[in-house]
């Protein structure tokens, strides 16, 4: 079983960026492809991006592509992170990350757990 654990949310005005990281315990974390999911007040939760679990494969949500980047520490780190640059507003969720249930399924729909989360929150 993988615990994952979410950090490095905050409040960031338009244009600036955050890095959120998810640490997660658990001997078989390398087994799997992780992601990313938000959920906005009165939205229901989104994909952003997922990681196959060697880091060869990645996948965006067309709203994230060439601003979020998704990567992962293998180690004895056992992390994954996200680059978010020239956030908007729109951007404003709860952060959340998630396990695949497998190593390198990276639809959204595949995805079978997930953490509390962390709150990001762009003003204009």
């Amino acid at each position: 079983q993988v615990q994952l654990v979410e950090s490095g949310g905050g409040s960031v005005q338009a244009g600036g960026s955050l890095r959120l990281s998810c640490a997660a315990s658990g001997r078989t974390f390398t087994s799997y492809a992780m992601g990313w999911f938000r959920q906005a007040p009165g939205k229901e939760r989104e994909f952003v991006a997922a990681i196959s679990w060697g880091g060869g494969s990645t996948r965006y949500a067309d709203s994230v592509k060439g601003r979020f980047t998704i990567s992962r520490d293998n180690s004895k780190n056992a992390a994954v992170y996200l680059q978010m640059n020239n956030l908007t507003p729109e951007d404003t969720a709860v952060y959340s990350c998630a396990r695949s249930r497998a190593p390198i399924d990276l639809a959204p729909g595949d995805f079978v757990s997930w953490g509390q989360g962390t709150q990001v929150t762009v003003s204009a």
